[in-house]
């Protein structure tokens, strides 16, 4: 038995679909619903595996006006609507806990327009994150927000967890790239919030469009966003820093950024996942290197050089045994290429993972990394790990066999160690990858019951009856029984 698939159970008995399949089907077209149960298996999950539930249904629609009309039909009928993207999303966000009807907008993936001048591009929700910088890169523009997903996922799902990814460190996370967005309400109501396609880059009244990106899709579906862009760097510097210690690689970080440079991207891969690249890839990584660090400036070419001698520097003061830099954009390429499959890669070390996506203060990398590998020892897994050093957002990647009696719960509770570390040291719980059904617990160490209230009393402002992605984020929702299942491993 799959073990897995054991884990979460419905809450619910199985909504009745007699008749409101049908209206979804005159709405849509029969093409763009599914509701046959071998089809609906592809959408139990997104990439947390450990819980998973089918929805009641699957549409596809292709308009604005057709999600208005689900959600609308949703609406009257007191249905659960889960919004969801390419599904790669780690954190079990998308998992219809109840059932319900699941709006896939994948078909809702075009570039819609490029404002060249006004460095602007008005995409679908649907539209992949690499295509909008593929669209714009003729005109020397880019969006900057590089999730390792990047070629898979969406802006929709990138705007519900406020995704990041390498190159974030210097020019920021989803929010700082999303000037405004189309929402359709609980309701069924179309509603714009930020800033308009037409318009300056101020707001009229509030700006909503802050209190969405992040909010995991439980405030309506976004069908439209509208993008900055910025001018694709001219120049850079990639350097492969190579260190014998994990330690020794994150003291680098600290004392790089504590040197007052702000590198564009800081990437930092241990000695397993290292291993897996190079199996997978023949990139030329060494094997005996305990971690590797990715360094990338980019900027003009003046100021380059000296920042490059400072980095070096850096690295071999904290016992970097070699400092290589790209030679060219194809060596460049390869190495971020590399970067951005690592989680593929994983696949070479273990048949399942769970990845754990906390954050802490920079200065604090030695210390959670540190904590990282006793966490492995003491669990008897291994944990390898590949994340976005600069900013301190943690991936540590934890290995298990589910077919080995009691690896799930070793795992479970090996992140719920880690994660709980993370808030000691002054962090959180995610930095990218949200909250969904997996770190729900998790909200009551970070914030407080007065936090709780205020989250929740926003949320009903959008959603008044709670039926947008229900059961996510919050303490106290009701949710999968695997979560009995981690208490009782932490016991």
């Amino acid at each position: 038995m799959n073990l897995a698939s054991t884990l979460c159970v419905p809450l619910a008995p199985r909504l009745d679909t007699s008749g409101w399949v049908d209206s979804l089907r005159a709405i849509v077209g029969a093409e763009s619903v599914l509701a046959d149960p071998k089809e609906l298996l592809a959408y139990e999950c997104d990439g947390y595996t450990l819980q998973r539930h089918p929805p009641t249904a699957v549409v596809l629609p292709r308009t604005t006006a057709e999600v208005a009309a689900v959600v609308e039909l949703c609406a009257r009928l007191n249905l659960p609507i889960i919004p969801r993207g390419a599904g790669t999303s780690l954190c079990g966000g998308v998992l219809a806990v109840e059932g319900g009807v699941m709006i896939a907008l994948t078909r809702m993936n075009r570039v819609l327009a490029l404002d060249v001048r006004n460095r602007r591009a008005l995409v679908e929700a649907g539209c992949v994150n690499a295509w909008v910088t593929r669209e714009a890169a003729p005109h020397g523009l880019c969006y900057a927000p590089d999730p390792s997903s990047q070629p898979a996922c969406t802006i929709g799902g990138n705007i519900a967890t406020n995704s990041g990814g390498p190159h974030t460190l210097k020019y920021g996370v989803t929010t700082n790239h999303v000037l405004g967005l189309e929402l359709v309400l609980p309701d069924g109501s179309v509603q714009w919030l930020g800033v308009t396609p037409d318009g300056g880059e101020d707001v009229e009244g509030y700006d909503l469009r802050g209190a969405l990106i992040g909010s995991e899709g439980m405030f309506g579906v976004v069908t439209r966003a509208l993008l900055r862009l910025i001018p694709t760097p001219t120049h850079w510097r990639t350097f492969l820093g190579v260190f014998d210690t994990v330690d020794e690689a994150s003291h680098a970080v600290s004392d790089i950024i504590a040197a007052g440079i702000v590198p564009a991207a800081l990437e930092m891969m241990d000695r397993l996942i290292v291993s897996a690249l190079e199996e997978a890839y023949h990139f030329g990584f060494p094997l005996d290197a305990g971690a590797v660090l990715i360094i990338e400036l980019d900027g003009l070419p003046a100021g380059l050089a000296a920042q490059a001698g400072v980095i070096e520097a850096l690295c071999r003061g904290r016992g970097a045994r070699e400092v290589r830099v790209a030679r060219d954009e194809a060596e460049r390429a390869a190495l971020w290429k590399c970067r951005k499959r690592a989680f593929g890669a994983i696949g070479r070390l273990s048949p399942n993972y769970v990845t754990q996506d906390g954050v802490v203060p920079r200065s604090k990398l030695p210390q959670i990394m540190q904590f990282i590998q006793e966490t492995s020892r003491r669990h008897d897994l291994r944990i390898p790990n590949v994340f976005h050093a600069g900013d301190g957002n943690i991936h540590p990647l934890i290995l298990y066999d589910e077919r080995e009696p009691g690896q799930v719960q070793r795992a479970l509770a090996a992140g719920h160690d880690i994660l709980t570390r993370c808030i000691e040291l002054g962090g959180s719980v995610t930095g990218e990858h949200g909250i969904g059904v997996e770190k729900m617990d998790y909200m009551a160490l970070q914030f407080t019951e007065s936090d709780l209230d205020a989250m929740r009393t926003l949320r009903r402002v959008f959603d008044p009856d709670q039926r947008c992605n229900p059961h996510k984020m919050f303490p106290g929702s009701k949710r999968c029984s695997d979560f009995a299942v981690r208490k009782q491993a932490h016991a």
